[in-house]
């Protein structure tokens, strides 16, 4: 009977996903460029937001993709948690999904995107349908909450300080 109630209560896990854009880049820096000044000191204020994201723990997991400006906005978070950073390609919005909810439910995943996908997978993820991100905006955060039944939910949040 524990057995039965055990996974019971695994297959009602709610999945958690945050999702940002990449920090500010260097302007001008190339097809892959790093963050500039500015960029880091927001990634470090991602950092330190997330970094007790929950009561008990924090993030599980994190995602970014290919690319060195979502590494980089990933990286002071994953040293802090003392966990990989898992690569996604950028491209495959239906398979970064479909990995985090096969191998990380009920667990709290943070993404590290841009503008452009990170909208795609909120939908992918059955979230808001809604969500725009402008060129300029570097500082929002998107919370998916993936019930095991009922309704998902988008919220939207920033971090750091403004500007």
């Amino acid at each position: 009977m524990a057995v039965g109630l055990a996974w019971f209560f695994e297959l009602q896990a709610t999945t958690t996903v945050l999702l940002v854009r990449h920090a500010d880049p260097v302007v001008n820096g190339g097809e892959d460029p790093p963050l500039s000044e500015r960029g880091r000191r927001r990634a470090q204020d991602l950092a330190d937001f997330l970094g007790n994201v929950d009561v008990v723990a924090s993030v599980d997991a994190i995602f970014a993709s290919q690319f060195r400006r979502t590494q980089q906005t990933a990286a002071p978070l994953a040293e802090d948690l003392d966990i990989a950073v898992n690569i996604a390609d950028a491209e495959d919005i239906v398979g970064t999904a479909a990995a985090i909810l096969e191998d990380h439910k009920g667990e709290i995943v943070l993404v590290v995107g841009h503008s452009n996908t990170v909208p795609m997978l909120i939908e992918e993820f059955h979230g808001s349908k809604q969500v725009e991100i402008l060129e300029n905006e570097y500082d929002h955060l998107y919370v998916v909450t993936i019930p095991w039944f009922g309704k998902v939910k988008t919220l939207m949040f920033r971090y750091g300080p403004a500007g």
